[in-house]
């Protein structure tokens, strides 16, 4: 299970690699295009939407071709979409070269998932699913601080050289070292009328749409955090692209050292449980921050502390949901994941798309669009958690 986790984590992390390699840029890249703040802001969402909307691609192409084709398409397109952002002369420019990334990256979010849930179920698939987020926990830890010394070491385009390297590389692994785990008589044919069923299925459940708009609304709170941090931390708190990147990190660490008590806790307790207990943290701990900022004590240790316990719980949330919508749809794992992953990407891009209009470089704004999204996550989870059977019992 570790050496398939950790390939798989591997080359999941290549998108939010795409992401948070690049934060500590945005205020340079502003700068260097001569760009007002929502249009670089506009990059991300950009990327988000594709990565997306391209899922929905991804999925089915994975249910009939097999997991590793798809996975070769998307490192390809990535590394396309990674030269174009390296040349970009405009904000513009540089918005279509994410899309086209976000497009690539897309394959390489989804079928690792759809790969977990070949080999597991379950609890089993929860702790799969949260070792490959310990791995993956490396880039929003490390990625930051790479980027702020890449630009020590060049301008910002030569962050975009060095997630072209990264995806060939990836390529590489994936050939050699990710074994196929759909075999052939699995494989469904993919067409319009099956997809429709698919769909339909999907869309109808309101247990699976619950828990993927549950875990949409926590990814979306880290899109708006994502998108706003930078300019946040550098403009309104006065640090350097370095101490962004750490300040990032202690969040990061939040998430990601949660993430790991996801499977071990689900076994014990049972997932409904502790995505209960973990949901209601959420709401809890954003929605304080809210308040605190609102009432002028909004300090940078305040909102690091606030946002490292929300993460926290975010971290048992993301994981978990991910393995409960899943679970009931083996035979379209791969649409299933594909839609899911869909629903919240563009769930977090047009978060950022509705708050950009208020964002003037201070917190409150996003702190504000991040407690919505808790208190959403929290609304959702008390209609939708008392329908969940869990497919396998605590041991």
């Amino acid at each position: 299970m570790l050496r398939t986790a950790l390939v798989l984590a591997l080359l999941s992390a290549v998108g939010p690699f795409a992401i948070d390699l690049y934060l500590p840029a945005l205020p340079a890249i502003a700068e260097g295009l001569g760009a007002d703040v929502a249009a670089i802001q506009g990059t991300l969402t950009a990327y988000f939407l594709a990565f997306g909307v391209a899922q929905l691609v991804y999925g089915p192409l994975a249910d009939q071709l097999g997991r590793k084709p798809p996975i070769y398409i998307g490192l390809a397109i990535f590394a396309v979409g990674s030269f174009a952002a390296a040349m970009a002369p405009t904000a513009g420019w540089l918005s279509a070269a994410r899309f086209v990334q976000g497009l690539g990256g897309a394959a390489i979010m989804v079928v690792p998932r759809a790969i977990i849930r070949d080999m597991h179920t379950g609890a089993q698939a929860t702790k799969m699913m949260a070792m490959v987020m310990l791995v993956i926990s490396v880039s929003p830890m490390l990625a930051p601080l790479a980027g702020a010394g890449l630009l020590t070491l060049g301008d910002w385009r030569l962050i975009f050289w060095v997630l072209l390297a990264a995806a060939l590389v990836c390529l590489v692994i994936a050939k050699v070292a990710q074994p196929e785990t759909l075999p052939p008589e699995r494989r469904v044919r993919v067409n319009l009328r099956s997809m429709g069923r698919g769909f339909r299925v999907l869309l109808t459940d309101r247990t699976f749409m619950g828990l993927t708009l549950i875990g949409g609304f926590g990814m979306a709170s880290f899109f708006v955090f994502l998108a706003s941090a930078s300019f946040v931390y550098v403009e309104q708190f006065g640090l350097s692209p370095t101490g962004f990147s750490l300040a990032f990190a202690v969040n990061a660490v939040g998430f990601f050292g949660a993430s790991q008590a996801a499977g071990p806790l689900g076994a014990r307790f049972g997932m409904v449980p502790v995505m209960r207990l973990a949901v209601v943290g959420f709401a809890f701990f954003t929605s304080a921050l809210f308040l605190l900022v609102l009432a002028g004590f909004g300090t940078l240790p305040v909102i690091i502390a606030m946002l490292f316990l929300g993460n926290a719980c975010l971290g048992l949330v993301i994981p978990t949901t991910m393995v409960m919508a899943l679970d009931p749809h083996g035979q379209i794992a791969g649409l299933a994941s594909s839609l899911g992953g869909t629903l919240q990407m563009v769930a977090g891009g047009a978060m950022i798309v509705a708050t950009g209009p208020f964002f003037d470089g201070t917190a409150l704004p996003m702190v504000a669009a991040i407690a919505v999204c808790g208190l959403g996550a929290l609304a959702l989870s008390l209609l939708t958690l008392p329908r969940v059977v869990e497919t396998a019992p605590a041991v």
